[in-house]
């Protein structure tokens, strides 16, 4: 299956999915090592946050979505897509997919205030 991790710098999974711009792309099944397929760069119109479900998104060719953090607007979007929204505390986009497989993954935590938060790049929405 293809899994999309969301990453800020195309090595270390992103903080805030609704706002991440790059993803990159595995094929992963259990018992197997995720291959890297592909890569996603989005524009800054494209991002999850601010896009909206009516029109097809180049993040609609997978099925997990993996980032650090989401809100509730990204996995409304992400739902109604198809796509399962997966967030982390784990920072190595391999090491997390392994994890999700084994159903060992640790889930982040649940943003004190879901409708602000700090994307980790010094913006706060």
């Amino acid at each position: 299956m293809k899994i999309a991790v969301g990453t800020k710098d195309f090595a270390t999974i992103a903080t805030h999915g609704g706002r991440t711009r790059r993803f990159l792309v595995y094929e992963a099944e259990a018992g197997t090592d995720p291959v890297e397929t592909g890569r996603i760069e989005l524009g800054e119109e494209e991002v999850l946050h601010l896009c909206g479900d009516g029109r097809p998104h180049p993040i609609d060719a997978v099925r997990v979505v993996i980032t650090g953090s989401s809100g509730a607007g990204f996995v409304a979007h992400l739902k109604r897509r198809g796509i399962e929204p997966v967030t982390t505390t784990e920072t190595d986009p391999v090491r997390a997919i392994r994890g999700w497989l084994a159903g060992t993954l640790e889930p982040a935590p649940e943003p004190a205030h879901p409708h602000e938060h700090d994307d980790g790049e010094g913006h706060r929405h």
